[in-house]
């Protein structure tokens, strides 16, 4: 082990024995009765193992015994790490500086002891297919792999339009050329060593930017394939539901639910899966916004297998001009032939946070 402060939590001294870690209460944690002790503090970068710390922390004076003992308060505190010294040692330069965030900001999330190396590994090894590389699309990729998800691609030939452009996604030069082709160059440019090619393989993840033909739908949920839907329009923001095949609520099983309470619902998808208003009311802030929250559902199953991501059985909402999200839920319709009303998803009858909001 070499052991390192937790990355992203500033040390500040709250008094000459006492130590903070963070800044949010939500974050922070002192630990107090240091005393000479303190002196470990400033040894723990990742650059020693534990045996040449203590070696060196007995050198500035401090017996074994108080040295292990700080070591044991702030590993019980969850601001120690074990220093990901292969992970950095396997990543150029310059990419193990562009994931540092990533990194830090994992091992603060998920409390792993690891620096943040196995959720990056995970994200490595995954691939992710988006269909759509509009401005929405085209963002959702390009945050995607500036996250560190090792591979992803994006379905779409239509050409790129002016209102296609978007930070984090297309640009000018990608003008009348495939909007595909764009997200592919949108994603070289900040994340290159990311794969953008696809060669037919099932993806992890499949993200969906737009309404989907009813045959997409049917071979994702035919493979088994977890599907996330997402749409911007009308000056809404819509993100979800994810769909885990067989266990949660399904999009048939939400257009099933929209009809029981309007019975011209089907007449009315089937003229908007083929058509669609012209220009769409997706500003780019709304676009943005929708985008970064639909990339962070991704890396939540991404990350972690058996997290629930709060769009499963559930959709998050963002309604102009009050831009809060708020949650809506979308139970398994019994009527669905997916199966997942059969399933016992794990925190489906808890109200979520979202649900707690008053509006």
């Amino acid at each position: 082990m070499r052991p390192a402060l937790k990355a992203g939590l500033l040390p500040l001294w709250r008094d000459r024995d006492t130590i903070q870690f963070g800044v949010d209460p939500r974050r922070a944690v002192a630990l107090g009765g240091l005393g000479q002790a303190a002196a470990v503090i400033s040894l723990l970068d990742g650059s020693r193992d534990r045996e040449s710390l203590l070696d060196t922390a007995q050198a500035y004076g401090v017996p074994v015994e108080a040295a292990n003992r700080v070591l044991a308060m702030l590993a019980a505190a969850g601001v120690l790490d074990d220093f990901p010294s292969r992970l950095h040692a396997s990543l150029p330069g310059q990419l193990r500086s562009r994931l540092a965030p990533e990194l830090a900001t994992a091992s603060l999330a998920y409390a792993d002891g690891d620096g943040g190396a196995r959720t990056l590994a995970r994200r490595q090894a995954a691939f992710v297919r988006v269909h759509g590389a509009s401005r929405t699309g085209a963002c959702v990729a390009s945050l995607l792999a500036a996250s560190g998800v090792g591979h992803v691609t994006c379905t779409d030939p239509e050409a790129a339009g002016p209102a296609d452009l978007a930070p984090a996604g297309l640009i000018l030069a990608d003008l009348g050329e495939p909007r595909q082709e764009g997200a592919a160059r949108a994603i070289g440019r900040v994340a290159p060593e990311v794969r953008t090619t696809d060669n037919g393989t099932l993806p992890d993840l499949v993200i969906l930017t737009e309404l989907t033909l009813p045959d997409l739908i049917g071979s994702l949920m035919r493979d088994r394939v977890p599907h996330l839907a997402l749409r911007a329009g009308e000056a809404i923001g819509v993100v979800g539901p994810f769909v885990q095949p067989g266990v949660s609520a399904c999009l048939r099983c939400v257009d099933l639910h929209k009809a029981a309470g309007d019975p011209q619902w089907p007449k009315i998808l089937a003229q908007v899966t083929f058509t669609r208003a012209w220009p769409q009311a997706c500003d780019t802030v709304l676009a943005a916004m929708t985008a970064a929250v639909a990339a962070a559902q991704a890396l939540a199953y991404v990350d972690r297998a058996g997290l629930v991501p709060a769009t499963a059985n559930g959709t998050l909402e963002l309604v102009l001009p009050d831009w809060r999200w708020r949650r809506r839920t979308w139970r398994p319709n019994p009527a669905c032939t997916c199966g997942a009303a059969d399933a016992a998803l794990p925190g489906t009858n808890r109200v979520a946070p979202w649900e707690t909001m008053s509006g």
